[in-house]
């Protein structure tokens, strides 16, 4: 490894010698962005000069405004461009640098002797592999490694530079300054057995009394709760849902196949069918857990959630599964044990360069929004605008630690300042965010209380809830948010941004999902359950809108915030909980914790303009 740096090192310097270093000469290096590492990070040693990490240069985009113009009207049901999404050509062409951009990004590396370049589809990123030691020189800065503590370490730094004349031409490089750590939004409690919570009340509805069970929900509650039990798909040749997967997460088919097998037996061949596609060498695998898998790694719990909870509902509609890797070819070592790749990022630079690309895709992964740069959080989040212009709805779960969680509520600005801390992606305005609910008539926003579960601690579980920190309130909030701020008369001011993009969107279950894992059946509860359901749903719409020759709904916000949120059910009952509080309180109408409410499949379909004969 040490020749690699050597050769780099030794072609930047030869690079330099002959062209007099015109790159250094015209424009000296100044800090690009500085980012404090998070509360649960702690500084350790100087990173191995000799790992290997996969640099994301993230250019300037020749006209983002132009595309979200687009987006805006090809989403907007009141526009006459509605439903004419983009092609991936246009998008790539809307988005790509400029010629100046991309001229002196490329002379500043060649000067560096940086050569060995891959891109986006649209060249709006440059991805290359180096040494840390080698990007120290290339950002004038330092790594070192920083420890979580759930114990996760990572080679991070807190400041890097640029020469003054590419600041303008370059948004972000990572990974650098964020501390992701992409967890999965389950709130499993590790054998704890279920609870009736204490708001329970029986459904009134004999139906629904029939078939659902607070303490294990099955696909056919959901059928009969959310009325999509009688629809037959129409579509299944144009119709996809997606889902994805990281942390080394895989879905299990002998597994799903159980749970199709009992809780829905039409749709059991989905188990074989679902497509899987690893992205930066994502783990896929067609046979059931290793008992290393299970018993040491304990992984798939996650994975299987969320095939189940699409294929339990969508019936028989083509499933495809994403496992991104993000592991960049370096030597592990004692003091970088871990990948210090960024996943989201080549998850969806990845789908981007595909031609075809699910009419929904299902995240069931986020973290707080302050431990990811600003400038990166921006950047990731208009590459899933790329997505919603080509017709693709994303949704995300929304957190399950309310508002955030207990003793962790404080600023990443250095000055420790209590506050609620929001959540990435769900607060980005270009997704979907998905809250959660149990009980079934009437449904309230869920809640489970601390605990100490075979003598480990879990904190509460709450469905994500807030207001962004970096990005402002998208104008389809306009009608609703500001008046549900008014209606708090000041309570938490100071402790949120009320101008900033407020979430969860809608909501659905999420307490206590039947599923199978390593053979065996449980439960397990959190937005990780309730987004891949609402997936689910919603691509059923998506399938009677096919059927009948229309577009599917692509980015959903502006249709759910215009009219869409007539065929959602109101809850009523509940707070978002945590930083020590009772948090936002749930009211009529939308609000932080639940959103407009929970799907009525029927309504949706008359309200998406479907033509089903109903």
């Amino acid at each position: 490894m040490r020749s690699v740096l050597s050769t780099l090192l030794s072609a930047a310097i030869a690079a330099q010698a002959v062209l007099a270093s015109p790159i250094r000469a015209r424009s000296p290096y100044s800090v690009k962005e500085t980012h404090y590492a998070p509360r649960e990070w702690t500084k350790l040693n100087r990173a191995n000069g000799e790992s290997l990490i996969e640099l994301q240069i993230g250019l300037k985009q020749g006209n983002f405004d132009e595309l979200e113009r687009h987006l805006y009207e090809v989403s907007d049901p009141e526009h006459e461009r509605y439903g004419k999404h983009l092609s991936a050509e246009a998008v790539d062409e809307l988005v790509k640098p400029t010629k100046e951009s991309s001229d002196l990004v490329h002379e500043w590396l060649r000067e560096n002797g940086v050569e060995d370049l891959s891109y986006s589809s649209a060249k709006d990123w440059i991805i290359v592999r180096l040494p840390v030691e080698f990007v120290e020189h290339l950002l004038d800065t330092e790594y070192h490694n920083y420890k979580h503590e759930d114990g996760h370490v990572v080679a991070r730094t807190t400041r890097w530079s640029l020469p003054r004349h590419l600041h303008a031409h370059i948004d972000t490089v990572q990974p650098t300054t964020s501390f992701f750590r992409t967890a999965a939004n389950d709130a499993t409690w590790v054998n704890a057995p279920a609870e009736v919570p204490a708001s329970y009340q029986k459904p009134s509805n004999a139906s629904i009394a029939a078939v659902c069970n607070v303490t294990s929900v099955t696909p056919e509650c959901f059928a009969t709760l959310y009325s999509t039990k009688w629809y037959k798909p129409q579509a299944l040749k144009k119709n996809k849902v997606g889902f994805t997967n990281y942390l080394g997460e895989i879905p299990i088919r002998p597994d799903t196949e159980i749970f199709l097998k009992k809780y829905a037996p039409a749709s059991v061949s989905s188990a074989k069918s679902f497509k899987q596609y690893s992205i930066d060498n994502g783990p896929v695998q067609d046979g059931p857990l290793t008992y290393n898998q299970s018993t040491v790694e304990g992984i798939s719990r996650e994975a299987n959630l969320d095939v189940q909870a699409i294929s339990g509902i969508s019936k028989l509609t083509p499933i495809t599964s994403y496992s991104t890797g993000g592991e960049p070819p370096f030597i592990p070592d004692p003091s970088t044990p871990t990948n210090t790749n960024e996943p989201y990022l080549a998850w969806v630079n990845w789908l981007l360069t595909q031609k075809s690309i699910p009419q929904v895709i299902s995240t069931s992964y986020g973290e707080p929004e302050q431990s990811i740069p600003r400038s990166y959080a921006e950047r990731v989040c208009k590459q899933f605008a790329q997505v919603g212009a080509r017709g693709t709805t994303l949704f995300f779960s929304s957190g399950d630690h309310g508002i955030g969680g207990t003793d962790k509520c404080y600023s990443n600005d250095g000055k420790n300042t209590y506050k609620f801390i929001p959540n990435f992606p769900a607060s980005c305005p270009f997704v979907t965010s998905v809250g959660a609910t149990m009980n079934f008539q009437p449904e309230v926003a869920v809640y489970r209380a601390s605990r100490n579960v075979s003598g480990v601690f879990r904190d509460f579980y709450a469905g994500g809830s807030g207001f962004s920190e970096y990005f402002t309130r998208p104008k389809y909030q306009d009608k609703v948010v500001p008046a549900y701020v008014k209606s708090l008369g000041g309570l938490y001011d100071g402790l949120y941004e009320k101008k900033g993009r407020a979430y969860p969107d809608l909501a659905a279950q999420g307490l206590y999902f039947a599923y199978v894992w390593n053979l065996t059946e449980g439960v397990i509860s959190g937005t990780s359950a309730s987004a891949p359901l609402s997936a689910g749903i919603f691509t059923l719409v998506n399938d009677a809108l096919l059927a009948s020759g229309k577009s599917p709904l692509g980015f959903l916000n502006p249709w759910l915030y215009s009219k869409g949120y007539k065929g959602l059910t109101d809850i009523t009952n509940g707070t978002s909980h945590g930083c020590n509080v009772d948090g936002f309180p749930v009211t009529k109408g939308w609000d932080p914790v639940t959103g407009f409410g929970t799907p009525n499949f029927p309504d949706l379909v008359k309200l998406s303009g479907a033509d089903c004969g109903w």
